[in-house]
């Protein structure tokens, strides 16, 4: 596997973040770093973006959502990327991810000053809340991480190297509530070796219980 600076594997993740289970993932992939010699590198991708021709098919309000609340969090956050560079997306995320969901507070303009504010970013970011010259950018990233999994998946998308060069990506694992410690070690060595072999595509059961962020 290939290295970051530091000598660990790099491991690359694409959110959005509206989506209480690839919150529930990246707070997983935090505990992963602890117990694997990882880093995570983040990534955006939007859920408006991915459902944006297909809208006529969705639940109303799943509609409602994508179209009236998905489009300014994801356009502040590719901004925020490109105006103070790729390394500030992991606080931000924490900061809108604890308050969106750990905290349930809407994906509102105040809501995303507050977490600026607390990921130490200036709140002139709110401007590109409506439109963004960033747009193809966001586009781009979306695209990037789409692209190894296909587009029948959503967020979040992860892709580590794997022993041939070539990047090993999936959607998930969809889990809840996000593993601790050695079980966290755990499901991540069993996500790895299944999403290694060539073919394999899926497993999955029916959804029991919504996300749960008691231990967060």
């Amino acid at each position: 596997m290939s290295e970051t600076d530091s000598g660990k594997t790099p491991v690359d993740f694409w959110f959005d973040p509206l989506c209480p289970w690839a919150w529930m993932t990246s707070r997983w992939m935090l505990e992963v770093e602890k117990v694997r010699d990882v880093r995570v590198r983040w990534h955006v991708m939007s859920l408006a973006v991915l459902n944006e021709d297909r809208l006529d098919e969705l639940p109303e309000q799943y509609r409602e959502l994508l179209e009236t609340k998905a489009w300014g969090p994801v356009r502040v956050v590719i901004a925020a990327r490109e105006e103070h560079g790729p390394e500030v997306l992991g606080d931000l995320y924490t900061a809108l991810g604890t308050r969106f969901h750990n905290q349930g507070e809407e994906p509102t303009r105040e809501t995303v000053a507050a977490a600026l504010k607390d990921a130490g970013l200036p709140e002139s970011l709110l401007g590109h809340w409506d439109d963004t010259p960033y747009e193809p950018q966001l586009r781009a990233s979306h695209q990037e991480g789409i692209d190894k999994v296909g587009q029948e998946v959503g967020t979040p998308v992860i892709a580590v190297p794997g022993a041939d060069g070539e990047q090993i990506a999936f959607f998930g694992p969809v889990v809840t509530p996000a593993p601790r410690g050695e079980e966290a070690a755990r499901l991540w060595d069993g996500t790895l070796a299944v999403a290694s072999v060539p073919g394999f595509y899926e497993i999955k059961r029916t959804r029991t219980k919504g996300p749960d962020f008691s231990n967060l």
